[in-house]
């Protein structure tokens, strides 16, 4: 498939916040947004780092027509709580999904997830195999993500905030740094706009965010000493995957894709030519065609037995 048309017109982050409710997790305010019909399948859309959930918005109304549509900002990302001491990690980061489903009475669900939401999903996925699961998993897609160790190649500022540096490399991150980072993994045909670079730095801003960049950035290892359990959800899967993947991503491009259908020789893949890192926001029509597609073959599957 080929790049897309960027698209310019959003749900601007003011709207996203205003259309959205807050939780409690262990005593801090996680950020929650919701639409769609109540009565229709439950979606569960996971953010990447070091974003938030207004990474869905160009896919929201459509998917909103035809899903109960659900995501958060986990915590330590956009407009949830940030706290300075907490124990961040993937593991828990899926627990707060855990709960959030059951608080909302969520018990057969689907999840659409991207980069750093991707190994929350594979830990959803592998928890699926295990007693006590109070929501069951129906199917994942994943975008552009590290989830294998060996092909993540995490970009330059990734690396620093993973070093001793670590705190000051994230008090010296300043809008501008993140525009030039977020251009160097985009597709070159489909650039970040100002909007979108603007509203990415006012959620990394919101509660002091860059102070706890080099907390978050923990995943990265932890990825590592997960990788058995994760890789083993992916192959023993019992529910359908998808990946779709921005081929021109640096970090997790075509390179990534390759191991997936190395791994998963069945594997159900859509190569995005010419997107990169985010393709739900450089490529929302392409990702919906593809996503839709998996769906309806689900649904098909489904209806032959």
């Amino acid at each position: 498939m080929t790049a897309a048309t960027p698209r310019r017109t959003r749900i601007s982050l003011d709207d996203w916040h205003a259309g959205g409710r807050f939780i409690d997790w262990h005593g801090h305010r996680i950020f929650v947004r919701e639409g769609g019909a109540p009565d229709a399948e439950a979606l569960l859309l996971i953010h990447g780092f070091p974003t938030a959930s207004w990474d869905w918005e160009a896919l929201w109304p459509a998917l909103g027509a035809r899903y109960r549509v659900c995501t958060l900002d986990m915590i330590g990302f956009g407009f949830s709580a940030k706290p300075k001491r907490y124990a961040y990690s993937l593991i828990d980061q899926a627990a707060l999904f855990e709960f959030y489903l059951h608080a909302a009475g969520i018990r057969r669900y689907h999840v659409l997830a991207h980069d750093y939401g991707d190994s929350v999903a594979q830990e959803l996925l592998a928890r699926q195999r295990e007693p006590g699961v109070r929501a069951q998993l129906q199917s994942v897609a994943f975008l552009n993500g590290g989830l294998f160790p060996e092909t993540h190649r995490p970009a330059l500022i990734q690396r620093l905030l993973l070093t001793p540096l670590g705190p000051l490399v994230a008090r010296l991150t300043t809008r501008a740094r993140l525009g030039e980072n977020l251009r160097r993994i985009f597709g070159a045909q489909t650039p970040p706009d100002e909007e979108l670079i603007d509203g990415c730095w006012r959620l990394i801003a919101t509660h002091d965010g860059r102070a706890v960049m080099h907390r978050l950035i923990g995943y990265i290892r932890e990825r590592q000493v997960q990788r058995t359990r994760w890789v083993d959800a992916l192959i023993d899967a019992a529910v359908p995957l998808k990946l779709i993947d921005g081929a021109a991503d640096p970090i997790s491009g075509a390179h990534m894709a390759a191991r997936y259908r190395e791994l998963l020789p069945r594997a159900d893949i859509t190569l995005l030519d010419g997107i990169g890192h985010y393709p739900q926001i450089e490529a929302p029509e392409a990702v919906l065609a593809a996503y839709l597609e998996f769906r309806a073959r689900i649904a098909q599957t489904a209806l032959a037995h």
